[in-house]
């Protein structure tokens, strides 16, 4: 197993491989469509809230738990993502942002390359 795991792998490794459960039958427990499932198995989807639930009522662990495995995927973004053209929003002291009024409002300033840009 993965350190960390996807969740897709603790599944497999800890409760399908040893306890000789398919992938259908975990699917018919969770009263989702295998499909679903083995998106998850497979690696290629995150645990949703829906299924946290489902996973810890047939499984057990609380739905916490489970949705903390979806910290696989950030760890794993860190490795890839290039965050170099990403610029920090510096905001001025004592102005307060929110989106809804960033736009309409002009309420606060963008430092971008030492220019300011209102909006």
């Amino acid at each position: 197993m993965h350190n960390p795991p996807h969740p897709g792998e603790f599944i497999r490794e800890v409760y399908l491989e040893p306890f000789q459960l398919t992938g259908r039958q975990l699917a018919a427990k969770l009263d989702v469509s295998p499909s679903t499932l083995n998106r998850i198995l497979n690696g290629n989807s995150n645990i949703s809230s829906e299924m946290a639930l489902r996973l810890s009522k047939a499984l057990g662990r609380s739905a916490e738990s489970w949705l903390a495995m979806n910290n696989y995927n950030l760890r794993q973004a860190r490795k890839t993502v290039n965050l170099d053209g990403v610029e920090k929003i510096e905001f001025e002291e004592g102005k307060s942002f929110s989106p809804g009024n960033a736009t309409s409002h002009g309420t606060g300033t963008i430092k971008r390359n030492n220019q300011d840009s209102a909006f």
